[in-house]
């Protein structure tokens, strides 16, 4: 009866309802970035990702940044409840978790754990100024979620999309097309379903308690949220003290005991303006004599001069799928095995293994636009989770350079059609103990017939003799580990032909 009353007495509260329309776009326009597997969305909605805070951060982005920093000193942190995903996730799983137990208002008052917020907040920092980059991207935000949606969502999206072309085929339409869905690193998806357990958890028992103890990002906007322009404030005079707004904050930052709001912890969801009978809550500007009062009375907090410090030193160490399986009736169709290789590839792009592992987040984009199967994240504990190539599935096309043009963070640095041919990420390497016309005895040829830039050629084994097999011979200067001689190479398991990463690209 309490629960029915509550809604029928309940004010109207346009902010509210702007905030959580604008919430579900960014919630979803973020989410079909992930998940769209043609590429047609992200002139549209690529934006969004690169609005995100740590990646604009790590992009030197400052537009960005100063946008966010000035939003968020004007309006509190409505970054958090708008524009950052998993922010918005947990908001609709804490909204399914009230309807489910039909209670609204479950939540309540908690004193902050600055321990815990600024201990989270200083092993990401240096996590960064160390370059693990593994470690910085378990606790990033937009990361989390692009991996959350890429390994989970996505595979239940592509079947989706398979049986709608499956059912268009038999109707003679070509609306929908096939996709393949494979696990393309164990070890990631791993961390995706530990990842969504834990947010789960947290946000279907208490809310925004992630937010508030786990995210680096929240930790910093909380901080600078504290000095906003336009916060809620409570009314002592009208307030009766009916506690409905501290138990319907999801954030546990209200106590109505005192009158008080930790802004670090509010993320300015509006919903207590709705939730108060009496007009006691507003949002609205700081009123000056209430001002030089609360200065007055408050002591130095010297945990922000300890912030200062620490979020310098931030800002100073952030300064169609291609597979073909032909065997051209050479040899037997079977899945190929990930040559060993001494060095990893990295797309083109990322300039280097150091400038991708200093300005990645392992958010997955990258891997889920991919059109042909080539970037999956990498499995090496030194490089978990970040992108690396390898050619079973198809081979790097010079003419396609999807990941450098989503990437927010700038670890794949935008590059153009023309400038992709040019730019050496590895080279080929002959294996003759696997070469078919000498294993065999037959003619083969595919990896100079499929060379983009013809750096293999067919010379004879033996120069001696006329009828000598011939091999291919590779010219390093000349390549530049696309892969489509390992990707179309005949020999099974192990191919003839693999390509070696370079640490370091270069122009040829």
């Amino acid at each position: 009866m309490l629960n029915y009353m509550d809604r029928k007495h309940k004010k109207s509260n346009p902010l509210a309802l702007t905030r959580k329309i604008l919430a579900l776009i960014f919630f979803f326009g973020i989410t079909l970035l992930f998940l769209d597997f043609t590429g047609a969305l992200h002139a549209w909605l690529g934006w969004m990702a690169k609005i995100q805070f740590l990646p604009a951060v790590l992009a030197l982005n400052l537009g960005v940044v100063l946008f966010l920093i000035l939003l968020t000193l004007i309006f509190g942190r409505v970054y958090c409840s708008i524009i950052c995903p998993l922010g918005v996730m947990q908001d609709l799983i804490s909204h399914a978790s009230s309807s489910r137990k039909g209670k609204k208002y479950r939540f309540g008052y908690s004193p902050e754990r600055k321990w815990l917020r600024y201990g989270f907040l200083v092993l990401f920092i240096i996590a960064l100024i160390a370059g693990i980059g593994p470690l910085a991207a378990l606790l990033a935000p937009y990361s989390s979620f692009g991996r959350i949606v890429s390994n989970l969502f996505a595979p239940l999206y592509c079947w989706g999309n398979n049986l709608f072309a499956m059912i268009a085929e038999r109707l003679n339409s070509y609306a929908f097309y096939e996709t393949e869905v494979w696990l393309k690193s164990l070890p990631t998806f791993i961390v995706a379903v530990l990842s969504f357990v834990l947010i789960f958890v947290l946000a279907w028992r208490g809310g925004r308690s992630y937010c508030n103890t786990v995210c680096p990002v929240g930790t910093i906007l909380g901080f600078i949220s504290r000095f906003s322009l336009l916060k809620i404030r409570i009314d002592s005079g009208k307030c009766t003290s009916c506690k409905l707004c501290a138990k319907g904050c999801k954030a546990s930052c209200i106590d109505i005991n005192k009158h008080k709001i930790d802004y670090s912890r509010c993320v300015a969801c509006m919903d207590c303006l709705g939730n108060c009978q009496h007009g006691a809550i507003s949002y609205s500007l700081r009123k000056k004599a209430k001002a030089a009062a609360e200065k007055k009375d408050k002591a130095p907090d010297k945990s922000r001069r300890a912030f200062l410090g620490v979020s310098a030193a931030a800002l100073a160490s952030t300064t169609l799928r291609a597979q073909k399986k032909v065997d051209g009736g050479l040899a037997a169709i079977e899945d190929k095995i990930v040559p060993e290789r001494n060095c990893p590839i990295v797309p083109a792009g990322a300039q280097s293994l150091k400038h991708l592992a200093q300005h990645c987040t392992a958010c997955q984009l990258c891997v889920s636009a991919c059109p042909n199967g080539v970037l999956r994240p990498s499995g090496k504990l030194e490089r978990l989770m970040q992108p690396e190539a390898s050619y079973e599935k198809g081979y790097c096309r010079p003419e396609c350079t999807r990941c450098s043009e989503v990437c927010p963070t700038g670890a794949i640095s935008r590059i153009g059609r023309e400038e992709k041919s040019s730019i050496q990420i590895g080279h080929a390497v002959w294996v003759k103990e696997n070469c078919l016309p000498l294993t065999e005895g037959v003619k083969c040829g595919n990896c100079a017939r499929h060379c983009p830039v013809g750096a293999i050629r067919m010379v004879k084994a033996d120069p001696a003799i006329d009828d000598s097999p011939r091999i291919p011979a590779v010219d390093t200067e000349r390549c530049i580990g696309c892969g489509a001689c390992e990707n179309l190479c005949p020999a099974r398991p192990l191919s003839a032909i693999y390509v070696e990463g370079h640490e370091r690209h270069r122009f040829i």
